[in-house]
């Protein structure tokens, strides 16, 4: 498998792939591997001749100091990981910060058309910004045909869309099925950081939003809305952040609903210290 650490060297690699007329699709990842990265990875493999993975913990995406320094980071068992799925088609990108931002660490300011200031924008301060900077600056450095990213963050998936409409950059953007644990609890690198009597109480988050998916057939977004709440106050253990029903399009909170249009419920919990996010499709 090929690894490459700068962005020069990837760069005249691909370029001479698009000379052969080899598509290239690509998985842009922070590491810390697990199989729901690996499922992308797998749809990337089946609709490319070669799928670039990028791995690199980007620094102007962590509103807080400690989760960067906490985010885990092991490139090897990366690559071992990578490695079982194709050792020939696959090639890895991790490059250094200063490869990718030189001497000056910060992110560019986005209009996302105010899909940045809903959900997790309102609990992340700058955080939108770090993403379309490092997504924008990868796309830019490996020229995809395809790019693949997981709907457990399905605000970022809209947000990267918003961008590529705006910069008109040529990628098509796929938008993959949350890779779920045997409990249901949405798979996530930070789902390693919980402690054993969190990780028997975590999966009540995708059973409580199956309910809700249940009941806004029903009911009211507010009816629903209270519902959750009224649940998750009985879990000591776990700590609502947010929960909230919105537009699939412009991720606004829903006043009333349409039958025109596409909802989807979005949460945020704390479990101890771990930040956990999930959504689900409603109608």
């Amino acid at each position: 498998m090929k690894v490459f650490n700068s962005k020069e060297n990837i760069f005249k690699t691909i370029e001479g792939l698009k000379i052969q007329n080899i598509t290239v699709g690509f998985v842009p990842t922070m590491g810390a591997l697990h199989i729901g990265h690996l499922s992308l990875v797998s749809k990337a493999l089946k609709e490319n001749d070669k799928v670039v993975v990028s791995i690199f913990v980007n620094p102007t995406q962590f509103d807080k100091k400690e989760d960067l320094k906490k985010y885990p980071r092991n490139l090897e068992t990366d690559i071992n990981l990578l490695n079982t799925l194709s050792k020939k088609s696959i090639i890895v990108y991790a490059p250094s910060v200063k490869d990718i931002y030189g001497e000056n660490i910060e992110a560019n300011n986005f209009n996302f058309n105010g899909l940045e200031y809903e959900m997790e924008g309102k609990f992340r301060d700058g955080h939108f910004d770090g993403v379309g900077t490092v997504v924008k600056r990868l796309f830019e450095i490996v020229k995809p045909n395809k790019a693949y990213f997981g709907e457990k963050d399905f605000q970022q998936l809209q947000i990267i869309r918003k961008m590529v409409e705006n910069f008109k950059i040529p990628v098509q953007i796929i938008g993959c099925d949350i890779y779920r644990e045997k409990s249901g609890l949405a798979l996530s690198s930070r789902n390693e950081r919980l402690k054993p009597d969190y990780v028997k109480v975590a999966p009540v988050i995708y059973k409580i939003l199956k309910s809700a998916k249940v009941k806004f057939n029903k009911q009211s977004a507010k009816k629903v809305t209270d519902w959750v709440i009224t649940e998750f106050a009985k879990y000591k253990l776990l700590k609502l952040e947010y929960f909230m029903i919105a537009d699939v399009k412009t991720l606004k909170e829903i006043k009333r609903k349409s039958n025109k249009k596409s909802y989807r419920a979005f949460i945020a919990v704390y479990a101890d210290d771990v930040r956990l996010i999930d959504n689900i499709a409603l109608n």
